[in-house]
């Protein structure tokens, strides 16, 4: 089997849920109103705020929007607009210095030593790419932006759909058979697998329901020739 590229989801498998669940989440929904207030006049928010309007099928004022997005962040929506705004705030609290980005240190030893390696690396997380690249650029381990070559998120189709894989492996220019993706997320492997690619299932709890995917408890232990 020729890897040539690995695809990595980031919640339970670089980094670790009660991060996302714990820290980003409710530091959003804390600043979610004020933020859009704030910056309602800006044009990155306005792209958000018309988005909501045309997902709900109706002009929103702002504050019906602001209504909306807190509905969807209270529901964990997996929706553009919700997650690029969500973005924005963490931006913010990065560049404050409320949180740092999590990353398991086994998955900065093992993404380090596949790009040292050649093998070209990639996110595809529900979080916006925006909020990937401040995740990945502001951790205890320092920046690893450097390592990656792409970022990808839902605007390229959901992680349940496997259209939306064999899309990533077009835009990086890739055959299916060569590229691995990660994940704790045994729907999303079963999606990337039916678009070609192999897969490994991140089972850092040791609880992970059976499946067909070859399983690891970190990265030390994927071993690229027993990806499935």
């Amino acid at each position: 089997m020729n890897i040539r590229a690995i695809v990595t989801d980031i919640e339970g498998t670089t980094s670790s849920l009660s991060f996302v669940k714990d820290v980003l989440f409710p530091y959003a929904r804390q600043h979610l109103a004020a933020f859009v207030r704030a910056n309602a006049n800006e044009q990155k928010m306005q792209a958000v705020l018309d988005e909501v309007s045309k997902l709900e099928g109706k002009k929103l004022d702002t504050e019906a929007a602001i209504t909306m997005l807190l509905a969807w962040s209270d529901a964990d929506k997996k929706i553009t607009p919700l997650k690029s705004l969500q973005g924005m705030i963490w931006q913010k609290g990065y560049v404050d210095g409320a949180f740092t980005g999590h990353i398991y240190d086994d998955a900065v030893v093992g993404l380090k030593r596949w790009h040292e390696a050649g093998i070209k690396l990639y996110v595809y997380s529900s979080g916006s790419v925006p909020a990937q690249k401040l995740l990945f650029g502001h951790t205890p381990a320092g920046d690893l932006t450097p390592l990656f070559s792409g970022y990808f998120d839902t605007t390229i189709g959901g992680k349940l759909e496997a259209p939306s894989y064999r899309k990533i492996a077009e835009a990086i220019n890739v055959a299916s058979a060569n590229i691995l993706f990660l994940s704790d997320h045994a729907g999303e492997l079963d999606a990337a697998s039916e678009a070609g690619f192999s897969t490994m299932l991140l089972d850092r709890e040791h609880n992970a329901p059976p499946t067909c995917h070859p399983r690891a408890v970190d990265f030390s232990t994927i071993l690229l020739q027993e990806a499935a």
